[in-house]
């Protein structure tokens, strides 16, 4: 038996492999400004930090001016927008997943750095088949992870403790709000980041396939 109630999962480089898409649409906008292009594999560090941060991360650091970071990160939601769908899809074994947990009615939610309104059109399109107790994106009014707060809410808005919570993601700005949060830190090995940095940011569990979270609730 387990005590947790409930699973929040980080949405991409967890559920979604959508690395491709949001690293062919930043090289799009550096390329326009003139700027070179980065390897798809260098974007597995870029992303997971909300757009900003990640244009910050992309341009040459000698042209680090918050003109031309605004300027890019309107280009880049706007690129994002438009190429989101192209190859991302959910991993292998999520589906999976999903239909267990919602078959044992274990209550799921995502929360995200993506802009709210893409995670919500990510989630309709490409995970339809499944009842999220809440969705949640990037919003100015509530800090972004790996602050706390989106985390603290959902466990608020669910009457849940935040101990009653696993929490699954793929990078150290997920297992720092999971433990800062107070539930329970579970890192995904199929994700963009390491083992090494998982467990340097207090992964307390690490999976190297989504089945593997099942014996952590006890199924």
């Amino acid at each position: 038996m387990t005590h947790y109630k409930c699973v929040l999962f980080d949405l991409d480089g967890t559920l979604v492999d959508s690395l491709v898409d949001l690293a062919n649409s930043m090289n799009r906008v550096l390329t326009g400004q003139g700027f070179p292009a980065h390897p798809i594999q260098a974007y597995r560090y870029f992303v997971g930090d909300g757009i900003t941060k990640l244009v910050q991360r992309a341009l040459p650091t000698e042209t680090q001016q918050p003109d031309l970071i605004k300027d890019c990160a309107q280009k880049m939601r706007q690129e994002y927008a438009s190429h989101w769908a192209d190859t991302t899809r959910p991993y292998p074994g999520i589906a999976e997943l999903l239909d267990t947990l919602a078959i044992r009615q274990i209550p799921m939610v995502i929360l995200s750095n993506k802009p709210d309104t893409l995670t919500q059109m990510v989630v309709k399109t490409l995970l339809p088949d499944w009842n999220f107790a809440v969705v949640a994106g990037a919003r100015e009014t509530i800090a972004r992870k790996p602050d706390p707060a989106g985390a603290l809410r959902i466990a608020r808005m669910l009457h849940l403790e935040p101990e009653d919570f696993l929490y699954l993601g793929d990078t150290n700005t997920d297992m720092q709000t999971a433990r800062s949060a107070r539930m329970f830190a579970v890192g995904a090995l199929w994700g963009f980041r390491t083992a090494e940095e998982l467990k340097e940011n207090g992964a307390q569990a690490l999976l190297s396939a989504p089945m593997e979270l099942c014996p952590l609730l006890g199924l």
